[in-house]
């Protein structure tokens, strides 16, 4: 171990400490001490050499671990190229190609390298571990058996539980599940299960046991909580929800900047990779991976945006322009597949460029591999690309008449497959939302609309049929309006593109030559001239955008390349286009590997720990069965597509016979395999070939150069200026296809430059993973998921970290948590000390960690060992507390029992007191408050009534007008008359008449409501006088009615008693039974004209009886009239009291009321004297007895 020297420097107390224990540690050397502590680093090194080698468990050998000085150097440097732990003993092939052999940044890197870390490697055997495999759990499952702790077990189905061991028998244990129920599982089917402090943990690098379950359950553990976000070392996976989560927006992205939160997300990547660029000024990239409908695109949408929110906003042009880019190059480039409703068919490595006080000052997009293939031709189930069902639903009126636009399912491109429309998505909308954004980048309407003439030509094209004629070798054009409207789009005559579609022209020495066409070879041409002009407009937007971004660019050297690439693609029948889509990903996968390797070693280097190089799959073989030369696949293709008369089948043929050795390759017939490193995928060759050539014919370049569309001549110079041409640069361009690249190639190279971007720059990973397949939220397939992981390598660097160090804790977190378990006075010591401590304590085997600079590294399993300590000296802590607590508190129960209720008394006493003084002073307070309440809801009450009052009224005034306003309607003539201008002149006069007396009927209108409101309340008080009078009437008339019945009833006493000797029972002489009966009689008889006589013992009384029978007549007639004058008033009185209703059409009941009031004054004045009168003729009756008797009582009624 390399230290400084004492002279160099004066060592601080800590240092002198380290010093004296690592030299005490040399002396005694204990069998299980601790490894050494690390020395201090030399001032001029930005890293410290690395501290004495220990074997771990499974090493079952000591190695020597330094060199002698100045020995085997030039063997070292001969192994350095497996600095990131690439397998041994692999040496590069020299034919075989490498985007990073030439590398000038590559270059740079190693000479950093062998100058900065040179000399550690010097020390150190260049050897590796073995590879991780499940087997190296024994040990720790026997232990697991043997306390009966909770582990994983795989049932029958092949998926994972959790449960408890209850007992073993021979090679099978029988678990307990979380159901409740017992299984018997083989041993060899069980792994151990990580304790429950790090369930969910956001760091798959913390588990103590990184095996499958665990992985798995623990993204399914937070996956079910909405944290989508998990971190794999240096990695992070995104598992995609399939719904919006508040995790995102301003407020987040201020906490990650501030550094407030740090948990996984991808702000915190995209601010990692910031800061370092502007700390280091150091090109960053963001590499996105993931199968089709993980959620890439989102993802890097996100980033993006984290960007612009924390740049400052000193360019928001640029910055607006940059947001929408994703909309316009998702409809251009993004379609529907089986898997995903908004896949991307296309890379994008898109550049964010920066300037040196942090904001975004221009951007670049770049494009790979457009999936041309998609325009003409559509698996079922799947759609083409947005734009032509959002330009088919969304396009004005004025631009579908100028494209001759129909519907999507009339074209022949688009209606191959269904569905047309996509659940829950508005074409219509989006498209609208597309020149919005095309406006946002600043692309002209004119631009706009020559784009949108491209892609409905496009649709046009598709339309064009064919038809065989002669013997059916040779075909023409069928005339229809595709045709037409084609020619229309594209610029040119109807006749030259029907030539172009069904025709080839082929120069035979001097002599010119027309060939014509096969079917298939006529259909080729028309899809080769529609993906053709897809494919440059497609590249001419993203031209567009990129000039539109560049505008303000200042050359900083500061740059953030954000990568989202299709992911690894394995379908039912696999063409052209998966062929390459999997060899871009071999390629990233080993530039994934590379960096891995690389951050996992420096992070063990630079904290001065002892690390050893790590085995891992690499993928160079695969990538040389493509890249080398000669006879990798692609060098294979182009050579058989620069040859006319091959075949697919025998370019299948053709690979089985150079490659049946390579063990990355299976053939058979017109089939082929690979063996990737996410599986193994089987390839159809059919099409291979045309679509590696591409082939454009030069008839189609002449018919486009010669187009009045300037766009279309763009496309046509830009081909020519891409391809190999002979003879005159002029427009009749003959194309060498010998000699011209093909598409593999092409993408070879770009895929080549990509690299070695990428590898100038410090990368970030971030990887999508697809949690199921229907794209529904919530639901987690843990054999999918798997999948993925093993196919991105997600289990490879969990076994990396694995086969290292998974556990890590620096020395200030180790000894805050753990250092409870020491004594007082060892607490008092430094972390460094605290932690040394706490491992010599516990006897933690010194090759089960090492003690880093900054860190403590472990073993899997060391900290569930600590984490159990630590609960059983807490749980005895608490026991202990308990116990002294519950006694101290029952020893002083008694004396603060009797302190607490003097105090309460105290306290009671002061709040009674206060509460009976304030109640003192707001006594009046509340009075008055409740008094404004009821004044308050007396108001209420009587607004609410007037109210009511006054929409009555205006009710009734509204009524009244209105049939005032019929009624005063005049009859019109129905004939016709001419309208001249004298009439109308007449009309406007009689209309400002009618306005001026429509203003004096509002007038008039206006003092009526007052008049009603006056007489309203006079008549209320009219009412209150009925009532009374009411009263008055009826008492008088009760009165009225006693009286004359207390006469009649005298009159009958009067009759009896002039008739003393009359039996009782026996007839009246004059009819009358009794008084009942008069009354009876009288009131049937009211004229009085039935004859009365009276008989006294057989004596005849004439004149008697003409009096008393004169005196029965007029009290009669005094009774009747009584009765008519009751029900005259009782009716006068109602009809005057409907008044108010508006059943009566009197129109003064005040003046009515005092009518009838006087005139029953005047009728009981002459009903009293003439009442006065019969009593004096009734006085007059020559009835002794009679007469006083009567007299007596009818001058009591007269009194009263």
């Amino acid at each position: 171990m390399l230290s400084v020297s004492a002279p160099s420097r004066t060592l601080s107390s800590l240092e002198e400490m380290l010093e004296s224990l690592k030299q005490r540690d040399e002396n005694e050397k204990p069998k299980d001490c601790p490894p050494a502590l690390p020395s201090r680093p030399k001032l001029a090194s930005r890293t410290r050499p690395p501290s004495p080698k220990r074997a771990k468990p499974t090493t079952p050998e000591k190695r020597d671990v330094g060199f002698e000085n100045g020995k085997r150097e030039e063997e070292v440097k001969g192994n350095r190229g497996n600095v990131f732990g690439a397998k041994k003993g692999k040496e590069v092939d020299s034919s075989s190609e490498s985007p990073y052999v030439n590398s000038s940044a590559q270059k740079e890197y190693r000479k950093r390298f062998w100058e900065k870390d040179g000399a550690k490697i010097y020390k150190k055997f260049p050897y590796s571990l073995p590879k991780f495999r499940e087997d190296e759990w024994d040990d720790n499952i026997s232990y697991f058996i043997e306390k009966k702790l909770r582990v994983w077990c795989r049932l029958k189905n092949r998926q994972w539980e959790p449960g408890q061991v209850q007992s073993t028998s021979g090679d099978e244990a029988s678990v307990l599940l979380s159901d409740g129920s017992v299984a018997a599982v083989p041993v060899g089917e069980l792994l151990p299960a990580n304790p429950d402090i790090l369930q969910g943990v956001d760091d798959l690098i913390q588990l103590c046991y990184l095996n499958e379950p665990s992985v798995l359950h623990n993204l399914q553990y937070r996956y079910a909580q909405d944290r989508i976000y998990t971190k794999a070392g240096p990695v992070l996976i995104a598992v995609n929800p399939f719904k919006e989560v508040q995790l995102y927006g301003n407020k987040l992205a201020t906490a990650y900047r501030k550094k407030l939160v740090d948990s996984p997300h991808v702000y915190s990547i995209a601010e990692t990779a910031y800061s370092q660029m502007m700390e280091d000024d150091i090109n960053q990239s963001i590499i996105i991976s993931g199968v089709s409908g993980s959620g890439k695109t989102e993802t890097a949408k996100f980033a993006i945006e984290y960007l612009v929110m924390i740049s400052g906003g000193n360019n928001q042009l640029v910055e607006s322009e940059l947001l929408q880019t994703s909309c316009i190059l998702e409809a251009f480039g993004n379609a529907k597949t089986l898997r995903n409703n908004n896949a991307s068919r296309y890379g994008r490595l898109t550049e964010i460029y920066f300037s040196a006080e942090g904001g975004i000052c221009g951007a670049n997009v770049q494009t790979f591999l457009l999936e041309k293939s998609r325009v003409v031709q559509l698996a079922r189930g799947e759609r083409s690309y947005h734009i032509f069902y959002q330009l088919c639903a969304g396009a004005p009126s004025a631009l579908r008449d100028k494209l001759k636009l129909k519907g999507a399912s009339e074209y022949n491109f688009l209606n191959q497959s269904e569905p047309l429309v996509i659940h829950n998505v508005d074409d219509a909308k989006k498209f609208h939302m597309l020149v919005k954004a095309l406006n946002a980048v600043g692309i002209s309407e004119r631009d706009q609309e020559h784009a949108f003439q491209m892609v409905a030509a496009v649709l046009w094209l598709g339309n064009i049929a064919f038809q065989a004629v002669g013997n059916g070798n040779n075909v023409k054009v069928v005339q229809s309006e595709a045709v037409i409207n084609a020619a229309a789009l594209m610029g040119c005559y109807a006749n030259d593109l029907m030539l172009a579609l069904s025709t080839r022209r082929m120069q035979a020495g001097k002599d010119k030559l027309v060939e014509s066409l096969t079917m298939q070879q006529a259909i080729d041409t028309r899809d080769a001239l529609a993906k053709f002009i897809y494919a440059n407009l497609f590249d001419w937007i993203v031209d567009k955008i990129n000039k539109s971004l560049a505008m303000n660019k200042e050359k900083t050297g500061r740059a953030i390349s954000i990568l989202d690439i299709y992911g690894f693609e394995s379908f039912e029948k696999n063409s052209f286009e998966q062929f390459c889509i999997n060899y871009a990903n071999e390629r990233l996968q080993q530039h994934l590997n590379r960096h891995l390797f690389k951050l996992e070693q420096e992070e063990y280097e630079l904290d001065g720990i002892d690390w050893t190089k790590v085995d891992f799959q690499d993928n160079q073989e695969c990538l040389d069965l493509y890249e080398k030369k000669p006879i990798g696949i692609i060098s294979l293709l182009d050579e058989e597509s620069n040859s006319h008369k091959a075949t697919d089948s025998a370019f299948a043929d053709k690979l089985k016979q150079h490659l049946k050795a390579n063990p990355c390759y299976t053939g058979d017939r017109e089939e082929f395999g690979i063996r990737h490193y996410a599986g193994e995928v089987i390839y159809d060759t059919s099409g291979f070939l045309d679509k590696n050539r591409d082939t454009v014919h030069s008839d189609i370049i002449q018919l486009l150069s010669s187009s009045s569309e300037d766009l279309l001549k763009l496309f046509a110079s830009s081909f020519a200026d891409q391809s190999e041409t002979t003879g005159s640069p002029s427009i009749h361009i003959k194309i060498s296809d010998s000699q011209r690249r093909t598409v593999a190639t092409k993408f070879k190279d770009v895929l080549f430059k990509l690299m070695q971007r990428l590898e100038s720059t410090a990368p970030h990973f971030i990887c999508c993973i697809k949690p199921n397949n229907k794209q529904v939220p919530g639901m987690y397939d843990n054999d999918l998921v798997f999948e993925q992981l093993r196919s991105y390598s997600l289990l490879d660097v969990v076994r990396i970290s694995r086969s290292g160090y998974p556990t890590r804790m620096t020395h200030q977190e180790f000894s805050k948590r753990y250092g409870v378990l020491l004594p007082e006075d060892d607490e008092r010591k430094d972390p460094l000390s605290i932690s040394v401590s706490i491992l010599r304590k516990f006897d933690i085997l010194p090759e089960m960690y090492q003690v880093g600079y900054t860190k403590l590294y472990f073993w899997a399993g060391q900290i569930a060992t600590l984490e159990d300590v630590k609960k059983q000296v807490l749980q005895g802590t608490l026991d202990v507390q308990k116990c002294s607590s519950g006694q101290h508190a029952r020893r002083h129960f008694p004396e603060l029992e009797g302190g607490v209720i003097i105090l309460q008394s105290f306290v009671r006493g002061e709040i009674a007191r206060r509460q009976y003084k304030d109640s003192l002073k707001s006594k009046p307070k509340v009075a008055k408050k409740e008094n404004d309440e009821q004044l308050v809801a007396v108001m209420q009450i009587q607004s609410a009534i007037r109210c009511w009052l006054a929409q009555r009224h205006r009710n009734r005034l509204q009524n009244l007008k209105r049939s005032n306003q019929d009624a005063q309607k005049p009859l019109r003539k129905t004939s016709e008359v001419k309208q001249d201008l004298p009439v109308v002149e007449d009309l406007e006069r009689r209309v400002l008449v009618a306005e001026a007396t429509l203003e004096e009927k509002e007038k008039e209108n206006a003092a009526l409501k007052e008049q009603v409101k006056q007489l309203e309340s006079r008549w209320s008080d009219y009412e209150v006088k009925m009532r009374s009078m009411e009263e008055m009437w009826k008492k008088q008339m009760a009165s009225l009615q006693a009286s004359l019945a207390a006469a009649k009833k005298s009159l009958g006493v009067d009759n009896h008693a002039s008739h003393p000797g009359k039996p009782e029972g026996s007839p009246s002489p004059c009819g009358y039974e009794s008084e009942d009966t008069t009354t009876s009689m009288g009131t049937r008889t009211p004229g009085g004209s039935t004859p009365i006589e009276y008989a006294s013992n057989g004596v005849d009384n004439g004149g008697n009886r003409d009096m008393i029978n004169e005196g029965l007549h007029v009290v009669s007639c005094l009774n009747r009239e009584l009765e008519l004058r009751k029900q005259h008033f009782d009716d006068e009185a109602l009809a005057i009291a409907q008044l108010k209703s508006g059943q009566s059409e009197s129109t003064s009941p005040a003046e009515d009321f005092r009518r009838l009031r006087r005139r029953f004054k005047e009728w009981k004045k002459d009903y009293k004297a003439r009442l006065k009168e019969t009593k004096s003729k009734v006085h007059k009756l020559g009835y002794s007895e009679v007469e006083k008797t009567r007299r007596n009582w009818w001058g009591k009624k007269s009194k009263r």
